[in-house]
């Protein structure tokens, strides 16, 4: 796919993101859309499905996570949105208005293997630079680095290699990369589940500021329902086997968040009871 265009909002379509004011240079319609997706694996009589009939939309700036009790194809669903895996030819899957036939135009995909994401002997800014090279001119590149990096916390270390960093460093890296490449739209696998406690918090709320001040569209997979509740405007629920969208629980809590006072909201510990008994029912 070549380029994102304007799509006309489907009955599914998500509400707009709190706190995300229009931008008449932006898309009006979904992001994503999804209709009819199901996505099988194997061949013959071997053939499982895996999603089944999954529909719905992700609105222009808005954050979304994706959960589910493990199996039950999140990440599968991701690589759908990503153009990194096919749905069945009935599905129906669109970025901006244009069918998803392979990576499109100004999406990345952050994995949660960040060490596998990034060249061991490349230096932090070269690592970051990757995406650009070849495509601007080497004063751009130099600038949408250094950019990036001051946006990660990162400019101190850019001649560092990977190997000299921490876990929760490395995944800012990505991040970084991310940035640096002006992608619009995000698609995040687990980003932090490998991480400490504070480092994740850390991240957690970098991402919530890049959400902010870039008007970046996030899809993100977790299995930490606090985190899930913490960053998003809303929370879809795969469930059954095959997996399909049980619940779209909406996150209607005032942003900026803060790590302390946002979870302490009654709002707060009622969303997680909410979502906890739409992923664990009565187990």
């Amino acid at each position: 796919m070549k380029r994102m265009s304007t799509a006309v909002d489907g009955p599914l379509a998500a509400p707009a993101g709190p706190d995300r004011p229009g931008d008449p240079g932006r898309a009006d319609g979904p992001v994503f859309e999804a209709r009819g997706v199901d996505v099988e694996v194997g061949a013959g009589a071997a053939t499982r499905r895996i999603l089944r009939d999954v529909a719905f939309d992700v609105r222009d700036r808005e954050l979304v996570s994706i959960m589910g009790r493990s199996g039950t194809g999140k990440t599968t669903l991701l690589k759908v949105l990503g153009g990194l895996r096919d749905a069945a030819p009935h599905s129906v899957v669109r970025a901006s208005g244009v069918p998803v036939d392979g990576p499109p135009e100004g999406v990345i995909f952050l994995f949660q293997d960040y060490a596998a994401s990034l060249l061991p002997w490349r230096t932090i800014e070269r690592n970051v630079s990757l995406g650009l090279e070849g495509r601007l001119e080497r004063p751009q590149v130099e600038q949408r680095v250094t950019e990036a990096l001051d946006m990660v916390g990162l400019a101190d270390r850019r001649r560092d290699y990977p190997w000299e960093l921490s876990g929760g460093m490395q995944q800012r890296v990505q991040l970084a990369r991310s940035l640096a490449m002006r992608a619009s739209v995000l698609l995040m696998d687990e980003p932090f589940g490998s991480l400490d406690a504070m480092t994740k918090a850390t991240l957690q709320d970098e991402l919530l500021q890049v959400h902010r001040d870039l008007g970046a569209t996030i899809v993100f997979v977790t299995h930490d329902i606090d985190e899930a509740i913490y960053l998003s405007d809303r929370i879809l629920i795969l469930e059954g086997g095959p997996a399909t969208i049980a619940r779209s629980i909406p996150v209607d809590l005032p942003r900026p968040r803060d790590q302390l006072a946002t979870k302490e909201l009654p709002e707060f510990l009622a969303l997680r009871r909410t979502v906890y008994e739409a992923i664990v029912g009565d187990a």
